[in-house]
């Protein structure tokens, strides 16, 4: 038993097998960012199962504020988990959280519809979103310092990769088994899955619980934390000495401005956001673009062990700061060349027959109504705004006189819509029926044949074509809005960890890193699509993460410090 002066006398530290620490941490973390990615990658069908009564805009932002529910409790489990981790040990946590997500996964591939039991059903989706990112919470922080403080000094950034590979790794296994699920090949098909075959998924997460919680049962507590424990220095109060004492509070500041904020943004743009975009905005039918997400995650996923083990030898701030700076950059120009490669028929309409709504502003409101109260019948405006919305197309405002009936230019013809004011009752919406067919076209039903509406007319498609799709090149722009990922992504652990002090270090990264990742980042895709909702802009939502992302690389530049030769106890 060693001693060290001045202090009880401390057990050496249990030499642990460096691959079961790495495969046991990331493993369980993988499986953890399973559970709570797969609800982002069915939305659309939550939406159809769970907020039924809403028009198709609203519904589809709500799905997306549902899964942002678990990212807005993040933090609190940051903190509840943090402190836990702490006081307690790092061990002992992460295990419960492991628990935590597992079972409310599995929960929710139980859970009945709104068909079945009304509002109830998305109360208990939301309830079982909150315990996931309670879980969540509590998760990262640990795996990061547990791995962390088993790393050797020059190696951090590697061990640690491993933790930030979890992430996508998470998200391309929910991926490959929603892939497999609902392929009519290996699977049970496209149109079971959307009935009931959209709860395996869920369900097979019972499964990755018992593999997970098997693998952290064989491990001991972190030799940083047990020395603590032995010497009687750890932290009695953790959340005081983290966030109440100014020296502790600025480092937290300086690692939310200058890295997890813009992090977070260029994270779930290049992998959730793109693909939102692909499917809702470019149309692309729901395998192909998981297909292709998952070759570019595939392909890109070894660059956050290279970044990682490249922050070792260069610095983390350098690395992660020229991936914001990339990001804010190529954003709107990567996410435009995904339109011509992923719907190059969309592309062609859009240059050659751009949609124009000329009306009065002040009758205008956003196409976003979370209560389902609002028909969009009562201005002009709204009727062409909802026609559009529901058509999913891009369009420019232009302002009018006040009192101006609202009119759409589509390729130069211009359609004016029906002015509510001097209709009613079955008129109006007999009117507004007949003016959305004239705009949107209506598809074949009853026997009766489709009729065209003027944006397919004009080349406007009603989904993508896949004998058009540029794989190849789909596939390579979303390898590079995952690289621009893995940049920013792989060293962020090693560099939290450096910057805290060992006995606050759970509490004082998990906080800045769940705000920056569940509110900055989960928030994103429900934000962005509010805002293209409101404006009409596909690309209009791109301003979120592009203006964030600049502000950290400016903010980083002047304070973040370089952490890679830090001593971490």
């Amino acid at each position: 038993m060693a001693t060290v002066e001045g202090t009880v006398p401390i057990k050496e530290p249990v030499k642990h097998n460096e691959k079961l620490i790495i495969t046991a941490s990331s493993l369980g973390t993988v499986f953890e960012w399973y559970d709570f990615y797969l609800y982002g990658l069915l939305t659309a069908i939550i939406a159809a199962k769970f907020l039924t009564g809403l028009n198709p805009t609203t519904s589809f932002i709500m799905a997306l504020l549902v899964f942002a529910a678990g990212f807005i409790v993040r933090p609190f489990g940051a903190l509840v988990f943090g402190r836990i981790g702490d006081m307690v040990g790092r061990r002992y946590t992460f295990i419960v959280t492991l628990l935590v997500m597992g079972l409310s996964t599995f929960l929710v591939g139980c859970l009945p519809t709104y068909e079945t039991v009304g509002v109830a059903a998305p109360i208990m989706l939301v309830v079982l979103r909150m315990f996931q990112g309670l879980a969540l919470g509590g998760e990262y922080g640990g795996a990061a310092t547990y791995v962390a403080e088993h790393a050797p000094a020059g190696k951090r950034g590697l061990y640690t990769s491993w933790i930030q590979i979890t992430a996508t790794a998470g998200l391309a296994m929910a991926l490959l088994i929603v892939i497999l699920v609902r392929s009519p090949v290996t699977g049970v098909g496209e149109e079971a899955f959307r009935d009931w075959g959209w709860r395996v998924p869920y369900l097979l997460s019972g499964v990755f619980l018992m593999i997970g919680l098997w693998l952290r049962l064989k491990l001991h507590e972190s030799p940083v934390f047990q020395k603590m424990k032995d010497e009687g220095t750890s932290s009695k109060r953790p959340l005081t000495e983290a966030f109440g004492e100014w020296k502790n509070l600025k480092i937290v500041f300086i690692a939310f401005f200058g890295a997890i904020a813009g992090q977070a943004v260029v994270w779930y743009t290049g992998q959730l956001y793109a693909m939102y975009f692909l499917e809702k905005m470019l149309k692309v039918d729901g395998l192909s673009a998981n297909t292709l997400i998952i070759i570019a995650l595939a392909l890109a996923t070894p660059f956050f062990l290279f970044f990682g083990w490249l922050s070792d030898k260069v610095g983390r701030k350098k690395i992660i700061l020229t991936g914001c700076a990339l990001a804010s950059l190529t954003l709107f120009p990567a996410f435009h060349m995904l339109t011509e490669a992923a719907n190059p028929a969309l592309a062609r309409a859009l240059a050659t027959a751009p949609v124009k709504v000329m009306a009065d502003a002040g009758e205008c409101s956003s196409q976003f109504d979370p209560v389902g109260g609002n028909k969009f019948d009562t201005t002009s405006c709204d009727i062409v705004k909802n026609a559009l919305a529901k058509a999913a197309v891009n369009y420019e405002n232009v302002e009018a006189s006040a009192g101006t009936v609202a009119s759409v230019t589509i390729g130069g013809k211009v359609i004016t819509a029906p002015n509510p004011a001097l209709l009613s009752g079955d008129d109006k919406k007999a009117a507004i029926a007949a003016f959305t067919a004239q705009v949107a076209g209506t598809p074949a039903k009853d026997g009766k044949p489709a009729v065209m509406g003027e944006l397919e007319k004009v080349g406007y498609p009603a989904t993508a074509n896949p004998d058009e799709i540029n794989k190849p090149l789909v596939v390579a722009i979303l390898f590079y809005l995952v690289l621009l990922v893995t940049m920013v992504y792989g060293p962020i652990a090693a560099m939290l960890v450096e910057l805290f002090p060992s006995r606050i270090r759970y509490t004082s990264m998990s906080l800045p890193y769940h705000i920056g990742n569940g509110w900055l980042g989960g928030l994103l895709p429900a934000i962005g699509f509010a805002m293209v909702a409101a404006n009409g802009d596909i690309y209009y939502g791109f301003w979120y993460p592009v203006i964030v992302a600049a502000a950290t690389f400016v903010f980083g530049l002047f304070f973040l410090p370089e952490t890679f030769k830090r001593a971490i106890d």
